[in-house]
């Protein structure tokens, strides 16, 4: 069975001086391994090539009797990596809290312990009869949170 770990290692190696980024690598017990890429800007299928190439020249299929995809992550599924949240930053993300809460807001900071997002929200402002809509900031650790996707609007 292929070793996670020299794997990874791998992988990083190809992607050195690149702005793609690993966000998930799974090898199932009988050698099937999936690798999911994601860029700072797009991710062609040559990219992808050069990742499996790689792979073939580290780990000789006929010895270690593996099956291999290399793709990219959609821009539908959560965010995996801290990574994944600074490219998004400024965007609009969904966020499922471990609460049950599903909240759409603006992704406006990240660090390596929480992320925020603002969200519009209708405030009673003191001396006024309507309550004012004002950006309201909710922070939140990453263990607080089920996942966090992007909103594609069209």
């Amino acid at each position: 069975m292929i070793d996670k770990k020299e794997l990874t290692a791998v992988i990083e190696k190809a992607l050195e001086g690149s702005k793609m980024f690993l966000v998930d690598l799974k090898v199932s017990g009988d050698n099937v391994i999936d690798v999911q890429l994601d860029s700072l800007e797009s991710i062609t299928i040559d990219d992808c090539i050069a990742v499996n190439d790689a792979v073939h020249e580290a780990f000789d299929q006929d010895v270690e009797d593996y099956e291999l995809t290399v793709g990219s992550y959609s821009l539908t599924d959560p965010f995996k990596v801290l990574k994944q949240y600074e490219k998004n930053l400024g965007g609009e993300v969904e966020v499922l809290t471990t609460d049950g809460r599903k909240l759409h807001g603006t992704l406006t900071a990240v660090d390596t312990e929480q992320f925020t997002i603002t969200i519009p929200t209708k405030v009673k402002v003191e001396g006024k009869k309507r309550p004012e809509v004002q950006d309201v900031e909710h922070t939140f650790k990453y263990d607080e949170i089920k996942y966090t996707k992007n909103i594609i609007q069209f």
